[in-house]
């Protein structure tokens, strides 16, 4: 009898909406998935697009910004399949658009936690998982010293530098990080930050996704 392989494991974190979930749903042609998002109907959507496509996913409705479940989580992937393939972060928290001086100091808090801590603690959890062989994915969006987006351009610029860090660390060892420059997609964070946009000129985030993973 034939022993069957392990699947391929892709963990996929901020995998509800947007590109995220269009990453989710195209890497479960090739891998077994495991989509973590705060919104759990986003995520059962997901799993009925995943599934009727035939692949398979594992749901994980957390809050990245929980390192407790998220080391459960990564302990669970570890126990079960050994290791994670690919590693792709689409999780973001995109604060309203605001002056400096008139900060919300819950938007503030939130945009740190989300952005800048969970990445921070996330990457010391998945890289014993992706060993030398796996490959992490970030996307940058340069917004840093623009009006208006200073509680997201700050800490989407310091999430991008420690991709980049641990990127120039793991160049000759592995895992493989990349940092990936999606073009603008209608996506509903992009629609929050500019509202009387013309959709229709913005690429769809499935096919920004597949433009994307040929990078790879």
């Amino acid at each position: 009898m034939e022993r069957n392989d392990p699947p391929r494991i892709a963990l996929v974190t901020g995998a509800s909406r947007g590109l995220g979930a269009a990453m989710a749903e195209i890497l479960a042609k090739t891998h077994h998935v495991v989509a973590v998002a705060r919104t759990t109907g986003a995520l059962e959507e997901l799993d009925d697009r995943i599934q009727a496509a035939g692949g398979g996913a594992t749901l994980a409705p957390m809050d990245i910004t929980n390192m407790q479940a998220m080391a459960q989580l990564c302990r669970s992937i570890h126990d079960r399949w050994g290791g994670v393939a690919l590693w792709v972060h689409a999780a973001v928290h995109a604060a309203p658009l605001a002056p400096a001086s008139h900060l919300a100091e819950g938007d503030w808090a939130k945009s740190i936690a989300c952005n800048v801590t969970a990445t921070g603690g996330l990457i010391p959890f998945l890289a014993p998982l992706l060993g030398e062989q796996g490959q992490a994915i970030f996307f940058d969006d340069p917004r840093a010293g623009e009006k208006f987006f200073g509680a997201y351009g700050a800490t989407k610029a310091a999430q991008i530098a420690l991709a980049r860090s641990w990127q120039a660390e793991t160049l000759r060892i592995g895992p493989k990080v990349h940092v990936l420059s999606p073009n603008p997609m209608a996506t509903a964070t992009r629609a929050r930050f500019f509202p009387g946009e013309d959709r229709a000129l913005l690429a769809h985030p499935r096919d920004e996704a597949l433009r994307l993973l040929t990078l790879l």
